[in-house]
């Protein structure tokens, strides 16, 4: 208040006395809230679990727009906004119960059969996909060893699932608190594992427990269009519990029965998997003069499109038992969703497709759903995670390129129309090794491609340069840099710290096999800015940034990942990478016995960019350069552990090697 009577005196007269009181009175006022700013920040201890969650709500919006955020949710339908909390969460429900039937999705009638004098609900869906072409196939291709029945669950297994649950895990608003039941965990343990039990030998999921609060999650673009949020299902904390328990049992039997392709949602399989095993592939051709090509498909509402009938179906040509399968048609049937927004809910809804997403067991059955889909495809390449699938080919010229794709396409799309699910292909993207514009039929529709997609986040751009993704990683990062400088002077040291590992230098943890292998010039421009990043955490501008480095115990990001791709090479040498990865590191065959007998094969290449500078040719000369002690240590969590300890020094990699002008690299 009196800053601003002194600016008004200043404004009513102005000459040097005024101005020079008021500056006085600025500057005292930005100093006190530096202070308290200052105080503020250092009592939000992070080691704390409650200003911990007061520390990231309070700190992440000035850091990422990925929050939860107070804003209301307004939405636009046709000219009038909509504003009242209770008519958007109607709106939003209605809109996610009639997703299937707004597509209009239907599997064609010629391969169903007619199932008018059954009723038991398994019978009747047996029935009816006899003739399916999925069913057909999976019992030409599939030989069950075992038929799979639920046991019945013991004490331990729940009172260690009850351990395991997160108090702070949204809840039901009328459902018993995690706190409450981790307090009492014997006591609930006892009555839980009757309960369960009671539930798998009567072949039925209670009823009470298919109830589920959808949380509408806003994905991109306009915040304003209810087609633009996904629903989360918050289920009871019981049927956590009872998903987790049937998880273990499914996922043990499917272990061997799921694709080696298949990387969503499995233990040991991940994005960069799904990914490295791709571009390794069509790096491999483009080194002999070769071309390539990859189709980008794009499904809509998969996971809310399943149809339970032809799910029931393949699970018993899986070889699960009538029982079996009535438990999980009853998990899947007679479900009911409410939209909740603030404090308001809208009415319930029945749910007659789909898994429920944010659910245990939705993403493994959604799984063992589309796992039939690689056995119409046995002699295509194909990139799947989850509902992305990305058929893609390399052959020694285009035209077999393109050919190769439109067979690829034109079976994965009869797939997903027999399937009951709807591909958008005037929404697909390809993407060709040459830039050239050129025109390709798909399925009728006439697709151009394009230099650069994103592809599970990431920037595969025509070359396999990936400039283009590390570019936009360090204008990502260099944005939180921005941030964190503006912000450092109010936080203590441990805070700084894990600001910068949190939203700086963590944009490159993401896939780096992927793009390791990028220019000199990016290189420099990564070692900037987590050069700068370590400055303004330590507050020293004076020493050098191998250092800072030693300060921090850290390392650069490059030296960084070739210790990722050293663990990776550790997992094959041990056997325990998924199967894929050996399609990338092909085992040498040694005809006498040494001490050390895991030895890869050395291939010849043509080119830097797709020879040297790929995995394949990488990896085995980084790993004959890695000492003994590094090698035999007897588990993955000690080799991960030790191998933060070593930098390569004579790394054959372009980006460690000296460049001399005129001479070249040395």
């Amino acid at each position: 208040m009196t800053r601003s009577r002194l600016f008004n005196n200043f404004k009513n007269k102005k000459n040097k006395r005024n101005w020079k009181k008021y500056v006085k009175q600025r500057n005292l006022c930005l100093s006190l809230l530096r202070k308290r700013k200052k105080e503020f920040y250092n009592n939000l201890d992070v080691q704390k679990i409650t200003d911990n969650k007061k520390f990231w709500k309070t700190v992440k919006p000035c850091f990422s727009d990925k929050y939860v955020s107070d804003e209301k949710i307004t939405l636009i339908e046709e000219t009038e906004i909509i504003t009242d909390d209770k008519t958007i969460a109607i709106t939003l429900n209605n809109f996610f119960g009639s997703i299937v039937k707004n597509l209009n999705i239907k599997i064609p009638k010629e391969i169903l059969q007619s199932t008018d004098t059954i009723k038991d609900p398994v019978d009747k869906a047996i029935k009816k996909f006899e003739k399916h072409p999925s069913i057909m196939k999976i019992q030409q291709c599939v030989m069950v060893q075992k038929f799979f029945s639920f046991s019945q669950i013991d004490f331990d297994l729940i009172q260690k699932e009850i351990d395991s649950l997160d108090k702070s895990k949204t809840c039901q608003e009328t459902d018993i608190p995690i706190r409450i039941i981790k307090e009492n965990s014997n006591i609930f343990s006892f009555y839980l594992c009757n309960y369960i039990n009671h539930s798998i030998t009567k072949s039925h999921f209670p009823q009470e427990l298919k109830i589920a609060d959808i949380k509408p999650i806003f994905k991109k673009e306009s915040k304003t269009e209810k087609s633009n949020y996904r629903p989360i299902s918050i289920l009871p904390n019981i049927s956590k519990i009872f998903e987790r328990c049937i998880y273990y049992q499914l996922s043990n039997h499917f272990d061997s029965i799921l694709s080696p392709l298949q990387c969503g949602f499995r233990k040991g399989y991940n994005a960069q998997y799904c990914l490295m095993v791709m571009i390794e592939k069509l790096k491999k051709v483009l080194d002999k003069g070769g071309e390539y090509g990859a189709l980008l498909t794009d499904l809509s509402k998969a996971f809310d499109c399943l149809p339970h009938d032809l799910l029931i179906a393949k699970l018993n040509m899986y070889g699960m038992e009538k029982s079996s399968l009535r438990l999980i048609n009853s998990y899947l049937s007679n479900r009911k969703q409410r939209v909740k927004v603030n404090i308001e809910y809208s009415p319930w809804k029945k749910v007659c497709y789909g898994v429920p997403q944010g659910s245990i067991l939705g993403p493994l059955l959604f799984n063992i759903f589309i796992c039939d889909l690689f056995l119409f495809l046995p002699n295509s390449e194909i990139a799947n995670y989850a509902d992305d699938n990305t058929p893609y080919s390399a052959r020694d010229n285009l035209d077999d390129v393109i050919l190769d794709l439109q067979d690829a396409s034109n079976t994965l799309f009869s797939w997903l129309k027999n399937n009951g699910m709807k591909a958008n292909a005037d929404k697909s993207h390809i993407i060709f090794s040459q830039t050239k514009e050129i025109c390709t039929n798909i399925c009728n529709e006439k697709i151009v491609n394009t230099s650069c997609e994103k592809l599970l986040g990431i920037k595969i751009d025509s070359k396999l340069r990936f400039e283009e993704h590390v570019t936009s990683l360090c204008k990502k990062a260099n944005q939180k840099l921005s941030a964190l400088g503006r912000l450092s002077f109010l936080m203590t040291f441990s805070q700084r710290k894990l600001i910068m590992n949190s939203f700086i230098t963590s944009h490159f943890s993401y896939c780096p096999l992927i793009w390791m292998l990028h220019s000199r010039k990016l290189n420099t421009c990564i070692n900037k800015i987590h050069e700068r990043s370590l400055r303004l955490v330590y507050k020293d501008y004076t020493s050098s940034f191998n250092e800072l480095l030693k300060a921090s115990g850290s390392s650069t990001i490059h030296q960084r990942n070739i210790q990722i791709l050293m663990i990776e090479m550790y997992k094959v040498k041990t056997g325990i990478a998924p199967k894929i990865v050996n399609e990338i590191f092909d085992l040498a065959n040694i005809p006498y016995n040494l001490r050390n007998d895991f030895r890869l094969k050395s291939e010849n290449v043509n080119t830097v960019f797709y020879g040297t500078e790929s995995l394949s040719f990488l990896g085995p000369r980084l790993w004959g350069k890695l000492p003994n002690k590094y090698k035999n240590v007897n588990t993955l969590n000690e080799f991960k552990i030790k191998i933060k300890d070593w930098q390569c020094e004579d790394c054959p990699c372009r980006l460690c090697k000296t460049y001399v002008s005129q001479l070249g690299f040395l």
